[in-house]
């Protein structure tokens, strides 16, 4: 069953849901890409890791600090200690983390061409994945190669970049950087209620790019992945829509 949004659907932000999504588009825009592509070039998965510390979110199930005294008996909140007492308390641990993005190869070479990045919260959201994505958006903005950023999340603030006065916000946004155009960079603003635009993917300078059918990659996921059956479209989505959202996504699911 198609998704009833013409363009992203938002209830595939949700959180828990997104990440199958993510994998999802990162292996379908590889295969469109790379039967394009060959035998020229080579689009890898590729992956980063990193460590983070868990949040008191993460402890499912958990208060956020266990506290059990040596005799196996809880203290009493806000009572004061008579004496020195050893406790025994649970402790958020670093969890490694791994994000995959896409690399544009030339197979004769080995030289990344682009760099195609699909945002993931923790991208966007303060902490250690977006100080892992701001060291590598500098490292490929100050290399020859391109980069192609694709942000389907409308939680969390996007890196800066200086906009041309007068222009709004948008719900998703698209940026492309040709290596020989910066500090310039194509940028496509996306209403949530438009479909997704086509995404022109730079190569080598003496190349025409080549063009990345996004809504097309992903309505297609969508169906074949089967997300209607993983979708209560009778909830609002997560994250909420704006009001004037909210009455336009109610009147298309009927």
């Amino acid at each position: 069953m198609p998704t009833p949004f013409p363009g992203m659907d938002p209830y595939l932000e949700r959180p828990g849901l997104w990440e199958e999504v993510h994998a999802g588009l990162i292996v379908a825009i590889q295969q469109h890409l790379g039967a394009k592509l060959r035998p020229r070039y080579r689009v890898a998965i590729e992956r980063r890791t990193y460590l983070a510390l868990l949040d008191a979110e993460s402890f499912v199930g958990k208060p956020d600090v266990l506290l059990i005294a040596a005799n196996d008996t809880p203290l009493a909140p806000n009572v004061p200690l008579a004496q020195t007492t050893t406790l025994i308390a649970e402790l958020p641990m670093p969890d490694e983390v791994v994000e995959r993005f896409l690399e544009i190869r030339d197979v004769a070479t080995g030289a990344v061409i682009t760099v195609i990045e699909l945002l993931s919260p923790a991208n966007k959201l303060p902490g250690a994945g977006r100080l892992a994505y701001e060291r590598k958006w500098l490292r490929v903005l100050s290399s020859a190669s391109h980069l192609v950023e694709i942000d389907l999340l409308r939680s969390g603030p996007s890196l800066p970049m200086r906009l041309p006065a007068g222009v709004g916000t948008s719900d998703y946004r698209i940026v492309i950087s040709r290596a020989s155009r910066r500090p310039q960079a194509e940028v496509l603003l996306v209403r949530l209620r438009d479909p997704l635009p086509d995404v022109p993917i730079p190569l080598r300078s003496d190349e025409p790019e080549v063009q990345l059918p996004l809504n097309q990659v992903l309505h297609t996921l969508y169906d074949q992945a089967g997300y209607d059956l993983a979708i209560d479209y009778r909830q609002p989505p997560d994250p909420p829509l704006p009001a004037d959202d909210a009455d336009w996504a109610a009147r298309l699911l009927g």
